[in-house]
């Protein structure tokens, strides 16, 4: 069994190979009843037990803990990070354990596809990531879908699997002369959008761009705060339960508009309140702008000849089906807008596309973000930065990109600074989106190894330094590993990137 799962901000989709056609999955709760995806939230029960999916939706006691996801779009996320909702405190990586595990385990029991598991278990599982995930997000999730008995075989960026989506249903609107798409992905908490030529089933992702913290979510966000100040009230007012019930309200009433909409009808504390619809475009508007502001600027790389290459755009994700959405491109851009069909499922047909050994599509991408680090100049005194991989940089498909560096330092104590970046300035500084993975602290001195407080100890200059490499791997993932090594002993420091802090795999000096 070939399978595709997206996991959604508020929503996770699973679809599956079936002889060329990719059918999505239904999920059935306790009372029988089906749902087309499943629900991407947790509960924490009174006695602290979490349940996941539909069973967090019932009306037993306890915390709802929606858009978890959002977390790991956070600059500092790590395995170590905590979410907090009405005073109750759960480790990410556990909801995210947890939920899979729990989705696991209704696809072989409760769902559409049970059946065929039974007879044909799972073999290969192709999974997503937003474009404009950092390392530490595409660590923690495919850490997590490993920890909950899925077997990955491949990562890849929601918008690159949308893109096998459209050309699946759509082939015939790429031609020869126009082999270009863009990808506007808009989901429940993140926005992405690639820039995609097509070449038969051959996918090259020429660039992407995206905002970590845009989607549904905020569209939500800004219904409530219109329905709060016609009802003459604030948050404040309301009780914690009373504030989630009219959130869920506002993303329902969201998800069911259409163009013909007029009113939008929302219930607070049994109190009718109407929004005209127009009033919700217009609050809206900005956060759209955000969106567009940025598919402008992959229209904006090679200028004429792009707009001449390009097919369309292609709207996909579940945010993006608000009207408002297509229409302000199509204002913006005076191109060709092209509307998923399912837009909340279009990304895990894509991952189930690309799951099918026989489907024929193959894809080419790109990082989308830098990498590099901050080093210490002049004792300490300085710092500047230093770009090691380009966001430009290809993925590799197999074998893991790998770079080195060797060199004598001048100082007894390296302190690497290592971060993520979107852009970098003309003076080659890190600008815009970045995030950071802390301070690693690396001894240069032998003298340092056994000392365990390295932050304490003054950076001074040393004339007999050892010779160090730094080995940076990418691997197809986009996941940042990096080893730094003593080459005359041996002594080397191993750190995943998207693990907490400066922790890493430490070797001892070997004799030399």
């Amino acid at each position: 069994m070939h399978v595709g799962v997206d996991f959604g901000t508020t929503r996770t989709v699973v679809a599956f190979a079936d002889r060329g056609n990719y059918p999505v999955v239904s999920f059935f709760d306790h009372l029988g009843d089906s749902f087309d995806h499943f629900p991407s939230v947790a509960v924490v029960r009174p006695d602290g037990r979490l349940d996941f999916g539909p069973a967090a939706l019932d009306d037993r006691p306890g915390v709802r803990v929606r858009s978890f996801k959002r977390a790991l779009a956070a600059p500092d996320a790590s395995i170590d990070t905590v979410v907090e909702e009405q005073g109750v405190r759960v480790r990410l990586i556990d909801l995210l354990v947890g939920f899979l595990s729990a989705l696991r385990a209704a696809l072989a029991d409760d769902s559409t596809l049970s059946e065929l598991i039974a007879d044909d278990p799972l073999e290969s599982v192709v999974i997503a990531v937003p474009a404009h995930a950092t390392s530490a997000q595409r660590f923690m999730t495919l850490e997590a879908f490993q920890r909950a008995g899925f077997p990955v075989v491949a990562m890849m960026n929601e918008p690159s699997a949308a893109g096998f989506e459209y050309t699946h249903r759509q082939e015939r609107t790429v031609t020869a002369r126009r082999t270009q798409i863009i990808v506007y992905d808009m989901g429940g908490g993140t926005f992405d959008a690639s820039l995609v030529d097509v070449r038969d089933h051959a996918h090259e992702v020429l660039d992407s761009v995206g905002i970590n913290r845009l989607g549904g979510d905020d569209f939500d966000e800004t219904l409530v705060r219109l329905a709060l100040s016609a009802a003459g009230t604030s948050a404040a007012g309301l009780s914690p339960g009373a504030l989630a019930a009219l959130r869920e309200q506002a993303r329902q009433a969201k998800e069911s508009l259409v163009p013909q909409t007029r009113r939008i009808a929302l219930d607070i504390n049994d109190r009718p309140v109407r929004i005209p619809v127009d009033d919700f475009y217009e609050a809206v508007e900005p956060l759209v702008l955000r969106s567009i502001d940025v598919v402008a600027t992959l229209l904006e790389r090679d200028g004429p000849a792009r707009d001449a290459e390009l097919a369309g755009i292609y709207v996909a994700g579940g945010a993006s089906a608000l009207p408002v959405v297509p229409r302000m491109l199509r204002t913006r851009f005076g191109r060709r807008v092209h509307r998923a069909p399912y837009p909340t499922a279009s990304t895990a047909i894509g991952l189930a596309i690309a799951a099918d050994p026989d489907s024929g599509y193959t894809l080419t991408d790109r990082l989308s973000r830098g990498f590099g680090v901050f080093r210490e100049r002049d004792n300490g005194r300085q710092v500047v930065f230093d770009p090691i991989v380009s966001r430009d940089e290809t993925l590799p498909t197999a074998q893991s990109l790998r770079l080195v560096r060797r060199y004598r330092p001048v100082h007894n104590v390296g302190w690497f600074r290592f971060a993520e970046y979107s852009r970098l300035d003309a003076d080659g500084q890190p600008v815009g989106d970045t995030a950071p993975f802390g301070v690693v602290l690396f001894p240069i001195d032998p003298a340092l190894r056994e000392t365990t407080d390295l932050e304490k100890i003054p950076v001074t200059h040393i004339s007999d330094a050892p010779l160090i490499e730094e080995a940076y791997t990418v691997d197809p993932n986009g996941i940042v590993h990096v080893d730094i090594t003593d080459i005359e002993d041996g002594y080397r420091r191993s750190y995943w990137l998207g693990q907490s802090g400066n922790h890493g795999d430490q070797t001892r000096p070997q004799s030399r």
